[in-house]
């Protein structure tokens, strides 16, 4: 049987992804995706964390800014994110490995938690990396974008430009997830923070800081965020990104 890895392109292409990539950027949004974790994992605490697909560390060295855990560990599949992550001298990181993207280097039940937060919509063969982590941890927390839309495939274009090759909505995770026997324990929806548009309008996009700028994207905030907080059919709609802490149980694939 083949072992299972990935494919020579999407490696070539994140090996270098990570030695051009905007920090402040990164850092801004590894931000909001570490309150996300600590968010849905409220009540709990872990002690063994693992992020798989850990990029250039930027999620990890906010959860270590925020002490979520005292002891972590990650695996990419990317050597510029490797040699980034080993850069930042983390707090309480274990060990840094760089890994084929399917097969985790560590022994059943070696962790408390694995965090996979936007990691499924880039991964080719989703399930059977679930299906890894699951071997591996009891608890886990996975985030994704939520980038479906009606007529996304008029934007092909535009999502593989980040890698994008699978979409969710938070029903479709919850039913990925629920297949391959895992439990959710406690979900989150959210949407892009001001903070984060003005960012990507006025640095990345070079657009003028008017005053009308700045009104709408707060206006633009409320409007959704209102609806979002009203109406769980407006989260399914409106929802920039699903966190779910989900734990692991003796099932296996549902198939039939």
């Amino acid at each position: 049987m083949q072992k299972m890895q990935t494919s020579d392109n999407v490696k070539i292409a994140y090996d270098e992804f990570y030695k051009t990539h905007d920090e402040a950027w990164r850092m801004l949004g590894a931000k909001y995706k570490a309150y996300h974790i600590i968010d849905v994992c409220k009540g709990q605490s872990f002690k063994k964390v693992l992020e798989v697909g850990a990029g250039d560390g930027s999620i990890l060295q906010k959860l270590s800014d925020y002490n979520f855990a005292p002891e972590y560990h990650a695996v990419e599949i990317s050597d510029s994110g490797v040699a980034h992550i080993q850069s930042r001298n983390i707090k309480n990181l274990v060990s840094v490995q760089e890994f084929d993207g399917y097969k985790l280097p560590f022994e059943d039940d070696s962790f408390d938690l694995i965090i996979l937060s936007h990691v499924l919509e880039h991964v080719e063969h989703e399930r059977l990396l679930l299906r890894e982590i699951k071997r591996v941890s009891k608890s886990f927390v996975i985030e994704v974008p939520i980038d479906y839309k009606t007529n996304v495939d008029k934007r092909i274009r535009h999502f593989l430009a980040y890698g994008h090759i699978n979409m969710y909505t938070p029903t479709s995770l919850r039913y990925l997830l629920q297949t391959e026997g895992f439990e959710i324990k406690k979900d989150l929806t959210s949407i892009i923070g001001p903070e984060v548009t003005r960012f990507n309008t006025f640095i990345n996009q070079k657009k003028p800081k008017t005053f009308i700028n700045k009104f709408k994207i707060l206006a633009a905030f409320v409007v959704k965020n209102t609806l979002v907080e009203l109406s769980d059919k407006f989260k399914e709609k409106l929802a920039n990104a699903y966190t779910v802490l989900c734990t692991k149980t003796d099932k296996q694939a549902d198939i039939f």
